[in-house]
């Protein structure tokens, strides 16, 4: 199949033109003016804009917590990112302590594989770094291409690592080629203050927020910051939500440290008063918690400084009455919000339209950083001759409504529920077939392909 978009607005993170793009298979093959070319499908894309598709590098589609599943696998979860304009998504495989990590591979390829309606990978989460475990790491670099390795500075017990198993892991990451992804929270902290609340029966979904105060995140990313600079691992932190974390991170620039880092939707558009709703606020409970609207702040300069690279999602999406497990006692609320679908329309809205970064920074951050970090790219994030054909039309003046009645996502309550949003994306490519296109999705579960990445330098 061939597939010719005319007349577009075509935006990357560098570049703004009107040009027509011919795409032959998955491909794009030639970008120009009034090409001349004949395709079996015609797209006119007057007066919309015409963007890479985006890429959401943070995701758990089909994961096991707290004794239940996130709602969304992984034929709802990516069909929904398709709808919002995202298409390719990296999820996490959470590695069991005392197993391998293969058997974690084996376990999320058994929910994946032929699954995914859009595009997916993975990173490893290393739960339990051994001798055994060291020797995998090779193996997932070079064959398996995945190269980025998530680490877990909180939930003791469960998930956590400590330090000497973080710097083992930075330098076996290192040597191959990979990065460390990591949720940079000072778990003991954490688990101190919850045992404190629910020791003085304070049980709300408030108390999650309380558990978790700015220092744990700045403490913990600071650490984190010091250990790959020690060892020269690419690091990269996810979720990042407060000016103390990323003060951490402008620190570690004055000795020429890069550390990437990433925000959610969430924290630059939504705050810490939601959990004063009493058991509603468990809608928004999720690790790190909602801070405060000088954090909302401090994230939006820090995209435009350049020092807040990725704008993901952290979709964990759980059904209003998994949350309700945690109703006498917060510590038992499924953690994790869904936003895949809403993200790349609620940051053009409240981004693009309301002054905060500009159309160039939005693709970048949406899109072009995450394939540039994770080894996609220039085969995903970008619109250029020889990429992959992942393209979103988008109308950047039509007004429409968040709803749960409306989403594609498996959960039955929205954390955006009556928000007016303007810019509507109207029709998406994956790989040069058009799987979306008013509000319908043309593909089937299965035709979303597993994206094998290469290797890193930590260079943007």
């Amino acid at each position: 199949m061939s597939v010719l978009i005319k007349n577009g607005r075509i935006i990357t993170a560098t570049d703004d033109y009107v040009a027509d793009i011919f795409i032959e298979g998955e491909t794009i093959s030639a970008i120009g003016r009034n090409l001349n070319v004949q395709a079996d499908e015609v797209i006119d894309a007057s007066g919309k804009l015409v963007m890479p598709g985006g890429i959401d590098p943070h995701v758990h589609l089909d994961m096991p917590f707290m004794g239940t599943y996130s709602s969304d696998n992984y034929e709802t979860g990516t069909r929904a990112a398709l709808f919002g304009g995202t298409t390719t998504v990296i999820d996490f495989i959470l590695q069991t302590q005392g197993k391998s990590l293969q058997s974690a591979l084996q376990e999320w390829k058994g929910r994946s594989d032929n699954n995914a309606v859009g595009d997916y990978s993975f990173h490893m989460a290393v739960t339990d770094f051994n001798e055994e475990t060291k020797k995998e790491i090779r193996h997932f670099i070079e064959v398996e291409g995945i190269t980025s390795f998530k680490t877990f500075m909180a939930y003791k017990g469960a998930l956590m690592i400590d330090d000497r198993q973080m710097v083992g892991l930075m330098q076996e990451v290192k040597k191959h080629g990979g990065l460390i992804n990591v949720h940079a929270t000072n778990g003991d902290m954490i688990d101190f203050l919850i045992a404190k609340h629910k020791s003085e029966g304070k049980t709300a979904p408030l108390y999650h927020y309380l558990s978790q105060p700015e220092v744990t995140e700045a403490e913990a990313s600071s650490r984190f910051a010091d250990m790959a600079d020690y060892t020269g691992c690419p690091g990269y932190i996810v979720h990042l939500t407060c000016e103390g974390a990323l003060n951490a991170v402008r620190f570690a620039t004055r000795r020429n440290q890069h550390v990437f880092v990433e925000t959610c939707i969430q924290y630059l558009v939504l705050d810490a008063s939601l959990y004063e709703q009493n058991f509603e606020g468990a809608k928004w409970v999720m690790s790190p918690p909602l801070r405060e609207k000088k954090d909302q702040e401090t994230l939006w300069a820090g995209l435009n400084q350049g020092l807040v690279n990725v704008v993901a999602t952290d979709h964990c999406p759980f059904m209003w009455e998994q949350k309700l497990m945690g109703k006498d006692d917060f510590s038992k609320i499924p953690n994790g919000h869904p936003a895949i679908e809403n993200r790349m329309e609620l940051l053009f809205s409240e981004g693009v339209n309301k002054g905060k970064i500009t159309l160039n920074k939005y693709v970048e951050v949406a899109s072009t950083n995450a394939a540039k970090i994770f080894g996609m790219f220039p085969k995903k994030g970008t619109i250029a001759i020889g990429s992959d054909a992942d393209i979103i039309l988008m109308n950047p003046n039509e007004k429409h409504t968040v709803s749960a009645k409306t989403h594609h996502m498996n959960v039955d309550y929205s954390g955006y529920e009556g928000w007016e949003l303007t810019g509507k994306v109207k029709t998406v490519l994956l790989r040069g077939k058009v799987v979306i296109d008013n509000n319908e999705c043309k593909v089937q579960k299965g035709y979303g392909q597993f994206v094998k990445r290469n290797k890193v330098d930590g260079k943007i």
